[in-house]
């Protein structure tokens, strides 16, 4: 049976390099998608596409490339493909943002690789991070200056990567045909996936992608995930193909071949090199066990979690420490679940001196003897304050080994158990630091008719307001203002009328005098860019600003820049939603 395989193998293997060679160049076939089409007996199969469309019709035979400098005398890949650049890569149309395609056109290079390196020091808050996915995923000609495409390109994949929302990255990769520009990205798209124990969606994006694919590690996900769809003949001929072409992986093909049948069993031989060999031994393994340790890749230890591969904490010994150890690191990267160390914890046994001065006696015991002694006596504590200091006291422990998000959960539950009104001054900002409660819904618009910025003028940034209206009902309030002696425009009033300001909405001269802007509070840097038209870079530079903090805690000044930037920008929609979380009185 084996024998007649290889010979069916090899007749279509022959057949295919017929087919490539002889196909005259006006041939008007369509390109053949593996993964959608109907199987025919005339048809030939490449990796995901071995024959490539071109752009005027005709059709061009190819492969991808194993290796980047490999040449290849037989078969070649597509020059024009090989060649062409994409100027224009994302999601977003510019008008939909107030933005445009040369919004990055006149930005230097060398001021956009500094502003991405002080971004990336950050964990960017959900409004830097909103501007961030418009000003990077806004459909726009890259920066020529001082930058190559592919340096900017590099950036977008670094901080989609940081971002890690994975239906967005799917769909920047899929929709704008990108997976040879971006290997590393895509990579960590399906070795994500692939961590959860998902294999479906990894293929699925494969199966979306119409051009040959060029990076290794991607072709061999690719392969495999022919054969993960019953398509062996159309793996096996791409596998042929890539031997031609000097491939070797000793390890991968042994797993592949056990896949396809000709082996009875595959090697034991376990790799964590990269997620797809450790998943392969564990596909091709019906008895596969793997133990992790510290040193483990996270992402191994994820897979191990969602496929249930880990072993079970309470066949443990209380006096394997090295084991307890590793489980506690996993739990800290969230590996492991906190639940199951905390019931761990309660094997130990103490005896009644120690629960008596639990304070001190922690000290004398082992890290980890030291968090179960604390641990167990927190639970047995009613008392809010005695509760808290040693919650407190096993959070430190936690830290100071380094694996302090090993105690998240379980802290929040402790601390949910106290009432705020029970927890002295000393403990407060350690209780709402760590308590962080998730606001059940979200707060409403409580307007101030006596105060500008909260009155329901502000309406007119959610559409509600015709600008005409705006304008009547603005005087009026102005009006009003100016014959009350101790009304005083506070800033957020005057950012609340320079947004209308630069919107066109016209102010009555007479009540110029209500306030005076000083050009001192606009940050120089940030002008010059607005002057020079580098929109990207100047919103480069309010996210960097905005950094980890949300916009509402910012201090007056600083927003009152970034409005007026925004303002100046034109860009109204992410202004609009800065000023409404900004202005209003919320409760």
């Amino acid at each position: 049976m084996k024998i007649l395989k290889l010979l069916n193998k090899k007749i279509l293997l022959i057949k295919l390099v017929c087919l490539v060679f002889l196909t005259p160049a006006f041939a008007e076939e369509k390109p053949i998608d593996i993964w959608n089409i109907q199987k025919k007996d005339n048809q030939v199969i490449s990796e995901t596409n071995i024959s490539s469309e071109n752009s005027s019709g005709t059709t061009q035979n190819g492969v991808y490339k194993l290796q980047a400098n490999k040449q290849i005398d037989t078969i070649k890949l597509d020059k024009e493909f090989s060649s062409k650049e994409i100027k224009i890569v994302g999601l977003y149309d510019p008008s939909e943002y107030g933005l445009s395609m040369d919004m990055w056109s006149n930005s230097d290079g060398t001021k956009l690789k500094n502003l991405f390196k002080n971004i990336n020091k950050f964990k960017l808050s959900e409004d830097a991070s909103d501007i961030m996915h418009i000003s990077l995923l806004t459909n726009a000609y890259s920066p020529t200056q001082n930058i190559t495409e592919q340096e900017f390109m590099s950036f977008k994949s670094d901080w989609l990567i940081k971002d890690a929302n994975l239906e967005l990255i799917e769909e920047y990769l899929i929709k704008n045909q990108i997976i040879n520009l971006h290997p590393n990205l895509t990579r960590y798209l399906v070795d994500s996936y692939l961590s959860e124990s998902n294999l479906k969606k990894p293929c699925e994006i494969f199966s979306k992608y119409t051009e040959p694919i060029q990076d290794e590690y991607l072709s061999k996900f690719n392969l495999y995930c022919l054969i993960n769809y019953g398509k062996n003949e159309e793996a096996q001929l791409i596998l042929d193909l890539k031997k031609e072409l000097g491939f070797e992986d000793e390890y991968y093909e042994n797993k592949i071949n056990y896949l396809f049948g000709y082996l009875d069993e595959a090697d034991k031989e376990i790799s964590i090199n990269s997620i797809l060999d450790f998943h392969l031994a564990h596909r091709t393994n019906p008895e596969f066990s793997y133990e992790p340790n510290e040193d483990t890749p996270k992402i191994i230890w994820k897979y191990l979690s969602t496929a249930n591969l880990l072993f079970k904490i309470q066949d443990i010994e209380i006096t394997d420490v090295e084991k307890i150890s590793t489980i506690e690191k996993a739990v800290n990267d969230k590996n492991y679940s906190e639940e199951e160390l905390f019931e761990f914890y309660k094997k130990f046994q103490f005896n009644i001196n120690q629960f008596l001065n639990a304070k001190e006696a922690y000290k004398s015991l082992s890290s980890i003897e030291g968090r179960a002694l604390l641990y167990q006596r927190t639970l047995l504590t009613e008392e809010p304050k005695i509760k808290l200091e040693f919650i407190k006291i096993l959070k430190d422990l936690f830290i100071s080994d380094e694996i302090g998000d090993a105690f998240d959960l379980e802290l929040k539950k402790f601390l949910g158990e106290i009432n705020v009104e029970d927890v002295p001054s000393n403990f407060t900002t350690f209780y709402k630091s760590n308590l962080n409660k998730k606001e059940t819904e979200e707060k409403k618009i409580k307007y101030n008719s006596k105060i500008l910025h909260q009155s329901k003028l502000i309406n007119y940034f959610n559409g509600d307001y015709a600008k005409s209206k705006i304008e009547e009902d603005l005087n009026k309030f102005l009006k009003k203002i100016k014959k009350d002696k101790k009304y005083f425009l506070s800033k957020k009033d005057i950012i609340f009328l320079e947004a209308l300001k630069s919107d066109g909405v016209e102010i009555s001269k007479k009540y110029d005098s209500l306030y005076e802007v000083k050009q001192s509070e606009m940050p120089a840097d940030i002008q010059t860019m607005i002057d020079n038209n580098e929109m990207g870079a100047a919103l480069l530079r309010i996210i960097e600003v905005i950094g980890p903090d949300k916009i509402e805690n910012i201090d007056e000044d600083t927003v009152y820049f970034i409005i007026n930037t925004l303002n100046q920008l034109n860009v109204d929609l992410i202004r609009n939603k800065l000023l409404l979380k900004v202005l209003p009185l919320k409760v």
